[in-house]
């Protein structure tokens, strides 16, 4: 049977069919033969996504995520508004032996332009909807916004109202004029009527870093207030560091995980929390570094580790008790070994004199840091010739087993007199760790209580 079909480029009625089809769907202008098609088109649905990356200037800034990073990045601007971010790679160079700190930034930090425009962002003051209305009523009546505060803080009733009105919600918007008034009319009531010292300043989350911590901080002190750590506040992070040292718990600047032979990381969840410069510990390895992770569960930061401690949650308290009882036990009691005793005698507060005070029982119990002052008031005229003398710590030579006041302490920080002498020189002096250690020492030897965390029944707690 023969068959005959369509040759190519010959019109038929399927073909022009599907023409007049795609024609209609698809508009376009054509000569009247239809033999020409002009259509526009080409690259012209690129324009989305040129605008999309195009910007009118690049200004540096950082991010506030709840972090010590502080990190730098170029911000691309259009009308306004932050189109997107970019890390910002001119940090200073740290030397050809070690590898750099850029490029420095994390995950957060790039999608933060997209968190300053979120409609959940809190962008005007709220105040307790209960404190506002009477704040709005004592203005009635009284011009003056410190007296106004006054009225209500020191009625008792109006005070009980607003307090137990905390944690409930009940928050209403207000302007930013009147938050700052009654903020300032606080500050004004408090230190008339107890002095500037009961101002305490706290950020939430210091670990902003100090870009944003600053301001705060630089007013409280200039008024005279107290500015506390964010471990005054939590009081759940470690105080060992901070109390010893004077420091937050990160001491050391990332880049001297570079020259440590032995790394812990304890309390510390590094890749979340020092997102941009966990790439220290990662090459760090790479040198034979030993990395030691504590923890619970199998956090981000285990991976890095050559050994995983998954300390029972609870027990940290007494696993680092233990730690420290090895480390007194077998490198000061069961033998002197120097290394440890240099480092404790000018870089801890382990040398420092102790006075001791006993209770009406009889009990010997550990009072407060022996300070200049104390050495002047027992006739000690040197000393109590010092500038800010009660804030100056005392330790006792080694050699002449006399008392000593050594440089770096609180006091020497304040004042013309000390310029200079912020810092940790000995000067010479070899610290004694104990008053035992002078060879002719006849003092009376003593008991000391200690507190004992137990409950009724006995139970260590």
């Amino acid at each position: 049977m023969a068959t005959t079909e369509t040759p190519a480029g010959v019109d038929g009625p399927a073909s022009n069919a599907l023409l007049k089809l795609g024609k209609f769907f698809s508009r376009w202008e054509e000569t009247e033969d239809g033999r020409a098609v002009f259509r526009e088109g080409g690259r012209a649905g690129d324009a989305f996504y040129r605008n999309r990356w195009s910007h009118d200037k690049v200004v540096r800034s950082t991010h506030g995520v709840n972090c010590t990073g502080s990190c730098s990045w170029k911000v691309y601007v259009k009308d306004g508004i932050i189109t997107w971010e970019a890390q910002e790679t001119d940090y200073p160079s740290v030397g050809p032996d070690r590898p750099e700190y850029e490029p420095r930034g994390c995950p957060r930090g790039a999608a933060f332009s997209w968190y300053t425009y979120s409609p959940t962002r809190v962008r005007y003051p709220y105040v307790r909807g209960v404190l506002l209305e009477m704040y709005r009523e004592a203005k009635q009546i009284h011009s003056d916004p410190v007296l106004a505060w006054e009225s209500i803080v020191n009625d008792p009733v109006k005070r009980e109202t607003f307090q137990k009105a905390r944690g409930k919600g009940g928050l209403v918007r207000s302007s930013w004029q009147e938050a700052v008034e009654m903020t300032a009319a606080a500050h004004v009531h408090t230190i008339k009527q107890y002095g500037p010292d009961r101002c305490i300043g706290f950020s939430p989350i210091p670990a902003m870093s100090m870009v944003s911590h600053a301001a705060g901080a630089r007013f409280i002190n200039l008024i005279g207030g107290v500015m506390n750590s964010f471990y005054d506040w939590y009081a759940d992070l470690p105080v060992a560091s901070p109390q010893v040292f004077g420091d937050q718990t990160d001491v050391p600047e990332s880049g001297d995980w570079w020259d440590a032979t032995y790394l812990m990381m304890w309390g510390s969840n590094i890749p979340v929390t020092r997102t941009p410069d966990a790439h220290w510990l990662a090459e760090v390895r790479y040198r034979g570094t030993k990395v030691v992770s504590v923890s619970p569960d199998y956090a981000d930061n285990t991976k890095f580790a050559d050994e995983w401690l998954p300390a029972q949650a609870g027990t940290d308290s007494a696993l680092a008790m233990a730690m420290g009882h090895v480390i007194l036990k077998e490198n000061f009691v069961d033998r002197r070994v120097p290394f440890f005793e240099n480092y404790v005698a000018q870089y801890t507060d382990l040398p420092f004199l102790v006075s001791l005070s006993r209770r009406e029982d009889g009990t010997v119990v550990a009072d407060k840091f022996l300070t200049a002052q104390d050495l002047g008031n027992a006739g000690d005229d040197a000393a109590a010739s010092q500038a800010d003398p009660a804030f100056k710590t005392v330790l006792l030579d080694r050699d002449t087993h006399q008392p000593v006041v050594p440089n770096g302490s609180m006091g020497f920080r304040y004042n013309e007199h000390d310029e200079g002498k912020w810092n940790l020189d000995l000067e010479g002096v070899t610290p004694s760790l104990s008053i035992a250690d002078a060879s002719d020492y006849q003092g009376e030897v003593s008991d000391l209580a200690l507190p004992a965390f137990t409950d009724p029944t006995g139970v260590v707690r």
